[in-house]
């Protein structure tokens, strides 16, 4: 069976919302059309440094106008980071964010079941793994404010062990770090991580979770997407 771009976007749409990386506000789940004037200012605001980021509206092919549009019907208010790296590709782009989506807004109804502090703690693990500095400063106040530790947190960026941990976050943590250091898990830690996910689609869902995250942080480290002014680098 041939599967082409159009018809994995119906698949991808029918399971997912949009994609997001940065901390711009979320817009609610059944939301209007964006506006020209929106799309307009969004797209101004995008900023590339290796990868050549269009940021005129008049100036996009009609595919880009889509994914935009896309991107600012769903839950994200903005267009930023890995969505502004893929504008150049947005066949590729609409795809991902709609699949990013899933996993970013996790705890949604109709989006991924882990719980969203958890979904975090994955997710800097990632960041960590690629020393993505964008995704670390997009992630990692929401994990704080979540409920991970400031100190565990740290502990993530500066490469170490964190020395205490809840129980559910320790499952995870043990879970992520596994997985991205040796590819592969123990039957031990699968079983951890899915008692405190609630079984096989909770584990899936946070490896879809890290899998996408992945994909954010090659995109920014690829373009070398800048921080915003004043912004402080965690990893350099």
């Amino acid at each position: 069976m041939r599967f082409t771009l159009a018809s994995l976007a119906v698949v991808f749409a029918a399971i997912t919302g949009t994609f997001a990386v940065t901390r711009t506000p979320a817009r609610a789940q059944d939301t209007a059309a964006p506006t020209i004037e929106q799309l307009r200012q969004s797209v101004s605001r995008l900023r590339g440094n290796r990868i050549q980021t269009p940021n005129n509206w008049d100036t996009l092919t009609p595919q880009q106008r889509k994914y935009a549009e896309s991107i600012l019907s769903g839950p994200r208010s903005d267009i930023s980071g890995p969505l502004g790296v893929m504008m150049v590709s947005p066949e590729l782009g609409d795809l991902a964010q709609k699949a990013v989506a899933y996993s970013r807004f996790a705890g949604r109804e109709g989006f991924s079941t882990v719980p969203p502090k958890l979904n975090e703690r994955a997710i800097l693990v990632v960041a960590k793994h690629w020393s993505a500095e964008y995704v670390w400063n997009a992630h990692h106040n929401a994990a704080v404010r979540l409920g991970i530790s400031p100190d565990v947190v740290e502990a993530i960026r500066n490469g170490k062990h964190p020395a205490a941990m809840e129980r559910d976050v320790e499952a995870v943590y043990n879970f992520a770090a596994e997985f991205m250091r040796d590819r592969e898990v123990s039957d031990a830690t699968l079983q951890a991580a899915k008692n405190v996910l609630g079984g096989d689609r909770g584990v899936v869902d946070l490896v879809g979770t890290m899998a996408l995250y992945q994909l954010s942080s090659m995109m920014v480290s690829l373009d070398q997407t800048p921080l915003a002014a004043g912004t402080k680098p965690y990893f350099r």
